[in-house]
């Protein structure tokens, strides 16, 4: 309650008026208050939060900080609540790209915070904890915009870094939290083996190559490239760090700093 808003009961002196004080509703006698029954859920109307939305009501995520590392993947679809059991904005689908692995950045009783794959980048929401599946990643991804360079750590220790090529200028690599999404493997193409699609989208375009503009981490034949800013905003990385990459459970946390 805020200052002053409680109720003045007692008569002042000299006051030659006081508005009568609201009576209470009383039930009759046998009857019980019952509350009012919420109406039911409805999944359908809701937009999925997958990499081809936007979710204008989602809550930003602008942490850079690690987590411990807890990853969760909803069993079937499940709504997504900007605040802990209020009306939901949008629905997380149990499948994408394969299963979808999300990363808890946040929990209260009963409910985990993770971040999500749809724009804007940072995207986040609440999801009751009863109903996902829990597991732990033992890897965090980290991505240096000034250094060009990538870590890969695992339970604390750096077990390589490498240089790779981010955005250019004008199509850079956005900056912030986001997580390994996906694992693809393209036969039309030929610049990477395996494509790692991450959370985020290209703050500069709306599409590239047919799709929503997601950002991924792949590889790339002319090495020349690694160190320099010369992508659409994916990062390429040197053969060796994909492989390990490939390795790295789905929705481990990847953070993207201006280091």
């Amino acid at each position: 309650m805020r200052g002053g808003d409680s109720e003045l009961v007692a008569e002042q002196p000299r006051r030659e008026a006081r508005a009568d004080k609201p009576k209470a509703q009383r039930s009759e006698p046998g009857r019980t208050m019952q509350k009012a029954t919420p109406p039911p859920l409805d999944l359908a109307s809701l937009t999925p939060a997958t990499t081809n939305t936007t979710l204008p009501d989602a809550p930003l995520d602008r942490s850079l900080a690690e987590t411990e590392g807890d990853v969760v993947r909803p069993t079937t679809t499940l709504a997504v609540y900007a605040t802990p059991g209020k009306r939901p904005f949008a629905k997380v689908p149990p499948q994408q790209f394969q299963d979808t692995w999300l990363p808890v950045v946040g929990r209260e009783d009963g409910w985990v915070k993770v971040l999500l794959p749809s724009r804007p980048n940072g995207a986040s929401g609440w999801l009751r904890e009863s109903r996902v599946e829990t597991a732990r990643s033992p890897y965090v991804v980290r991505v240096h915009l000034t250094s060009r360079t990538i870590d890969i750590v695992y339970d604390g220790s750096t077990l390589g870094t490498w240089p790779v090529a981010i955005g250019e200028p004008s199509t850079p690599t956005p900056p912030g939290r986001t997580f390994l999404l996906g694992s693809v493997i393209d036969d039309n193409q030929s610049y990477s083996p395996i494509i790692l699609p991450l959370g985020s989208h290209s703050d500069t375009l709306d599409s590239y190559g047919g799709g929503p503009g997601t950002v991924a981490l792949h590889g790339w034949p002319d090495e020349s490239v690694f160190g320099t800013a010369a992508s659409h905003g994916c990062i390429r990385v040197p053969a060796e760090a994909l492989d390990l990459l490939t390795q790295v459970p789905l929705g481990t946390l990847v953070i993207v700093d201006e280091r």
